[in-house]
């Protein structure tokens, strides 16, 4: 059973307390021009990998968005046929909504970064000018820079003296960095977001000694003229000792003075066993600690990005969330914030890691593969058809655009699986295919594709690009829009001004400005709330 809602009926639904999934199923791109503020953006590209994991209870009330291109009527089919019920299709998608006197917005993670604003605005985050942190650098004063955005954002680009530290990792690792209580600790990311909850995160924690967030992070730091660094990997080590106990202490802090809800293993399990609620279980350590243990049945949203991108982790608004750690730090501190996000029910886990554990990471099942046909070809394999060149095998990505410009197969060809019908109609259906994601399960499905449309010589790079280059097989970067290798655009994604080829500094402007008139853009919409008081 599908149904149409009108606009008035979503937005209620939005405030009415219950759970509710709101699916925008277009591609990443037009959904970061123009969205609804709660909806989650899962494309319809890449729905059978995604949802099982994102909606784990198959009757949740869900409704799916669209610009009326007919996305959400395929979503639905899908869904349905995988047991997913009280299905519904916002009339008209957005033009409907903006029609009805409702706001739209652009970006992404949108929640998450107004309410960064406005725990800068409620709490007088300090911040320092770039100027003021470069006088400081020269001078030698008694600082740490550190970089709260996860690893891999971190090597894109950086502060000259900044170690990695992602935000839920702060309270964490900071202790054992300090070299006296008069260190100063500067807190940055790329742009504003994760620089405020990260250095807002060490003063709730009430760590002596000064803390502030450098004003407009690395793309401040540039727009000021000055130089950033490029690929490096240096992160804050864990704490031993001392400095572990100094962490612990803070975090206790912070759990008696916002009432942190801890439950036991037997009380989660008892959770996750109540039908007509969702229950998210996240392990917010970094992911190297994730895969070498962790709780069965937990996903994993490390380094802070739980705060960051609530609607990427948990598109259920209204579930309950447990959050599981080694300390009872990393969960504490993300605790506190969901808290003031308006996420009620929300738990920490005691001894999160006592009990068996799983190896490796999860592997959830996708949506219909048992139906998937195409053969998989492993990297080895790959390699030597690629150099002999005569076997005409041509490698399709469907993966994120982003991570294929910056390193993809020698060679191979970019589709968004949503146009690649069209994309192949280039290559004879005789022509050797082999498709590839960063992973392998999107892939999968874009080759059922071209084998259900006639493609009939189709294999599967099993593992993807992450396969290929954990075999220590070249790649090369993408030579721009222009590329000829470009079988479709890439407006699968939004692309952060940084990794643009022109008109960077505009772009920084324009986000940084984005980011600070969100509070003004939310006060029109009165369904979310934040309680900093919590």
């Amino acid at each position: 059973m599908i149904s149409l809602i009108e606009p008035t009926t979503l937005r209620a639904w939005l405030g009415d307390g219950a759970e509710i999934a709101l699916i925008d199923v277009r591609d990443g791109g037009p959904f970061s021009r123009s969205h609804l503020l709660l909806a989650s953006n899962i494309p319809l590209a890449q729905l059978e990998v995604r949802i099982p994991a994102l909606l784990p209870r198959r009757d949740v009330r869900l409704v799916l968005v669209d610009d009326g291109d007919g996305s959400c009527e395929r979503a639905a089919f899908k869904l349905s046929s995988h047991g997913y019920t009280g299905l519904h299709i916002l009339s008209g998608g957005v033009a409907a909504w903006l029609a009805a006197g409702y706001e739209l917005f652009s970006g992404t993670n949108v929640p998450s970064k107004a309410f960064g604003e406005m725990v800068e605005h409620a709490h007088e985050t300090p911040r320092i000018e770039p100027q003021e942190l470069k006088r400081w650098q020269v001078e030698g004063r008694d600082i740490v820079v550190v970089d709260a955005r996860p690893l891999d954002e971190y090597r894109i680009v950086s502060i000259p003296g900044a170690a990695d530290c992602p935000g839920a990792e702060l309270v964490l690792r900071i202790p054992g960095l300090l070299r006296s209580p008069a260190t100063t600790v500067v807190v940055n990311c790329a742009g504003r977001t994760r620089s405020i909850i990260g250095c807002q995160s060490l003063r709730n924690a009430g760590l002596p000694n000064p803390v502030v967030a450098l004003k407009n992070g690395t793309m401040g730091w540039e727009l000021a003229g000055f130089p950033a660094e490029h690929g490096r990997d240096n992160m804050v080590s864990e704490p031993v000792g001392s400095a572990l106990e100094a962490a612990l202490a803070l975090a206790d802090v912070v759990a008696k003075r916002h009432q942190v809800s801890f439950v036991t293993l037997a009380q989660v399990r008892a959770m996750q066993a109540q039908a007509d609620r969702t229950t998210y279980v996240f392990d917010v350590r970094l992911a190297d600690a994730f895969v070498a243990g962790h709780l069965p049945g937990s996903l994993n949203a490390p380094g802070g990005q739980l705060v960051q991108a609530t609607d990427t982790f948990a598109p259920v608004r209204g579930a309950r969330i447990v959050l599981v750690d080694q300390h009872a730090v990393q969960s504490v501190m993300t605790a506190h914030w969901m808290r003031q996000m308006g996420w009620l029910d929300v738990h920490v886990l005691r001894d999160g890691l006592a009990g068996p554990l799983e190896v490796g990471p999860v592997a959830i099942p996708c949506l219909g593969e048992s139906g998937l046909t195409a053969p998989m070809l492993e990297a080895s394999a790959l390699r030597p058809l690629l150099d002999a060149g005569a076997s005409g095998t041509r490698v399709i990505d469907v993966g994120e655009s982003y991570w294929y410009r910056a390193g993809r197969i020698p060679g191979s060809f970019y589709a968004m699986r949503s146009r690649l019908l069209d994309a192949l109609g280039r290559f004879e259906v005789h022509t050797p295919l082999v498709f590839v994601c960063a992973d392998g399960r999107v892939s999968r499905y874009a080759a059922q594709d071209a084998m259900d449309a006639g493609w009939s010589n189709v294999r599967v790079l099993a593992g993807g690009r992450a396969a290929w280059r954990a075999a220590g097989l070249p790649v090369e970067r993408c030579t721009g829009d222009d590329d000829p290798l470009l079988l479709t655009p890439t407006d699968d994604m939004w692309y952060p001004p940084y990794a643009r080829r022109t008109g960077v500094q505009e772009a920084m402007q324009q986000y940084l400005t984005w980011e600070v008139n969100l509070l003004q853009q939310l006060e029109r919409e009165p369904y979310l709330r934040f309680n900093l008081n919590t």
